[in-house]
């Protein structure tokens, strides 16, 4: 009898015992907004930015209330306004492209390679187009980042890094995040810490951080700030920004700041699991494994594998089979977004384009989360089930 998974793609762990008594005090005397301190008291919302910018290498951070809301503050931050175009990733998720209308501009997608990274020849073919580029490091691969800075610092094209999916990760030993101008997490349930919803922007620049923070709502109490300018870069600022307030309130900063300390050990965990994963369906005729290079530092957290150049039934097929027997995958194939996932031409805000290169990859993007309640075997049992049933649709696609 075929053998049949029983866990859960959506449960996460449990928040932390640590994060659990720091979110009650903060309850406990009720001094949830982000600027509510008693006399003498740093918030912990000031003191999470402190400790992530630390964590990341940056001299300033400001923790928000979500992903999306970091990645608009960013392009706000650096300039960009209603009309502009700005280069993306065609293979990302809605809150990307959706950050770029959200300010008025129109996305200009870049296509997608095997590696599941965005294609810098397209790229640099298309560097004249805008003067921004919102990086995607979607589920967690990263490009070429020196080959990639390379061409934008040669196009006078400022990087925003979306690292929704690479908290924890690095290129050549550079943290996600800190190689263009901006770098945008999030800390969403499904992300690397868990407060339900919210995310960081860090920066070196000066005046990006201090229109960011006065745009995340500071009124004029950026002083509270620990990984803010200094107060002279407020004075050039403060009266023609306009306040969009969305700044992490304590509630969650406390939360999030023990599972900050756990994180390193939390990533070994992924990526055993996504070892195991690898190592299972490595080898399965027709199905093709996602190499990561020798100097990225990835984080496991979701586990991609292509059925390139599949029919779009037979790669259907796969999904059911193994949904029948308790394996949630998600396609980037289909014409209809599906819950989170989506795709470029899904999104019709924004004029689509053609892009057949990255449609053909597209189409063959086979995706799954890798939750922390997963257990070594559980990985192991859900690559066996994947390599039996792409296997059974691959010897049925062979035989016609």
């Amino acid at each position: 009898m075929s053998e049949i998974f029983t866990g859960s793609f959506t449960q996460q762990e449990p928040i932390p015992d640590e994060a659990i008594d720091a979110a009650v005090e903060v309850m406990r005397h009720g001094r949830l907004h982000r600027y509510n301190v008693a006399e003498g008291e740093v918030g912990e919302t000031a003191l999470l930015e402190r400790e992530f910018a630390d964590q990341v290498g940056a001299k300033y951070c400001l923790a928000v209330a979500s992903g999306g809301y970091a990645l608009a503050t960013a392009l706000r931050a650096v300039g960009v306004t209603h009309g502009d175009r700005v280069l993306t990733n065609a293979f990302t998720l809605a809150p990307v492209p959706g950050s770029i209308a959200a300010v008025g501009a129109t996305p200009i997608y870049v296509d997608v390679t095997e590696d599941l990274t965005i294609d810098l020849e397209d790229l640099a073919a298309k560097t004249g187009e805008a003067k921004v580029l919102m990086l995607s490091h979607m589920r967690g691969h990263l490009c070429d980042m020196d080959r990639l800075m390379e061409i934008c610092n040669a196009a006078g094209i400022a990087v925003i890094e979306d690292c929704a999916h690479t908290m924890g990760a690095a290129w050549n030993g550079v943290p996600s995040g800190r190689h263009g101008a901006v770098g945008c997490y999030s800390c969403q349930t499904y992300k690397h810490v868990n407060s339900g919803e919210g995310g960081f922007l860090v920066t070196d620049d000066a005046e990006i951080a201090a229109r960011a923070i006065m745009l995340s709502g500071s009124y004029m109490l950026f002083g509270r700030h620990l990984a803010a300018p200094d107060p002279e870069v407020f004075e050039q600022i403060k009266y023609e920004t306009p306040n969009i307030s969305g700044r992490m309130d304590n509630l969650r900063a406390a939360i999030l700041r023990p599972q900050l300390r756990d994180l390193e050990a939390q990533v070994a965990r992924w990526n055993e699991r996504y070892r195991t994963l690898e190592d299972g369906v490595r080898g399965t005729p027709g199905l093709r494994v996602v190499e990561r290079p020798a100097v990225e530092t990835y984080v496991g957290s979701s586990f991609q594998f292509l059925l390139l150049d599949w029919a779009a039934e037979r790669v259907q097929e796969v999904l059911r089979r193994c949904a029948a027997r308790g394996v949630e995958l998600k396609w980037f194939g289909g014409a209809e977004p599906v819950a989170f996932t989506s795709r470029y031409d899904s999104w019709r805000y924004a004029e689509t384009p053609s892009l057949p290169n990255s449609d053909r990859i597209l189409a063959g993007i086979v995706d799954m989360r890798v939750p922390l309640t997963f257990s070594l075997e559980d990985c192991a049992q859900i690559a066996r089930i994947i390599r039996a049933e792409v296997g059974a649709v691959f010897q049925g696609k062979a035989a016609t």
